[in-house]
C-alpha cells in the first residue's frame, strides 16, 4: 500500500479496495493517528449527545481494524457489537482487540444475515466506497429494529456531487433523518485532505 492520494477519489473496484486495505492493515491505525483521524471519537460523541438509550446490539459495518468499535465499547461496555469488513487482514486485527462478538467478511452493500435485529448500525469513514445506496439502505433496513438508529459519516465534497440529501429523502419512509452534524475535519494532517475535505455525521432512525 503506497499511494495514499488515491483515497481522495476512492480506490477502484472491490478487489482493488480489498487488496489496498489488506496491504495497509498493519500500519492502518498508526497512519490514521498521524493524520489526526477523529471520525470515530467525534461520531461517538455526537451519538452520546443525541441519544439517551443504550443500544444492546450493534452492527459496525466496514469495521476495519476496529477503531469505531473501540469507541463504542468504551461508551457501551455491555453492548454486543458485531462487525463486517471486506479486508480479512483488518478483521484479524479487530478480532485481536476483543471488541466484537462476531465478525464477517462482507462488503457493506451485501445482505447480512443475523438472527437478531440491531438497535444501532454504524458505518464510519467508509460511505465513500458505496456504489449503490439502495442496496446499502435495504441491507440496513433488513437488519435493524423498528426505532433503531443508523449512524454514519460522509464526505461533504461527495455529498454535494451526489445530491446526497435527496438520496436520504428518497429513503425517509423507512429511515427518517434524526440529526446531521455541522461540517467537521476528516483527515486534517493528511496533505490531500487537510481542511479542504470535511465530513458530516448523520443519524437516521427507522420508523
Amino acid at each position: 500500500m503506497s499511494n495514499f492520494k488515491s483515497l481522495v477519489s476512492g480506490i477502484g473496484n472491490l478487489n482493488k479496495t480489498t487488496k489496498y486495505y489488506d496491504d495497509w492493515s498493519e500500519k492502518y491505525d498508526e497512519t490514521l493517528k498521524l493524520w489526526n483521524y477523529q471520525a470515530p471519537k467525534k461520531s461517538i460523541k455526537f451519538l452520546k449527545e443525541t441519544i439517551s438509550v443504550k443500544p444492546k446490539n450493534i452492527l459496525d459495518l466496514a469495521c476495519g481494524t476496529g477503531l469505531f468499535g473501540t469507541e463504542l465499547k468504551k461508551i457501551y461496555p455491555k453492548s454486543h457489537i458485531y462487525g463486517s469488513d471486506i479486508s480479512k487482514k483488518s478483521l484479524k486485527i479487530s478480532s485481536d482487540k476483543k471488541i466484537y462478538k462476531k465478525l464477517q467478511i462482507k462488503n457493506f452493500e451485501q445482505l447480512h444475515h443475523y438472527k437478531i435485529k440491531f438497535d444501532l448500525i454504524s458505518l464510519i469513514g467508509s460511505m465513500t466506497y458505496c456504489k449503490n445506496f439502495d442496496k446499502l439502505f435495504a441491507n440496513i433496513n433488513k437488519n435493524i429494529k423498528n426505532n433503531g438508529l443508523v449512524l454514519f459519516t460522509h464526505r461533504i465534497d461527495l455529498w454535494r456531487q451526489q445530491d446526497f440529501l435527496s438520496i436520504l429523502k428518497k429513503h425517509q419512509k423507512s429511515l427518517k433523518i434524526n440529526k446531521i452534524s455541522r461540517p467537521l475535519n476528516y483527515l486534517p494532517l493528511n496533505n490531500d485532505f487537510k481542511n479542504k475535505i470535511k465530513i458530516k455525521i448523520v443519524l437516521l432512525q427507522k420508523h
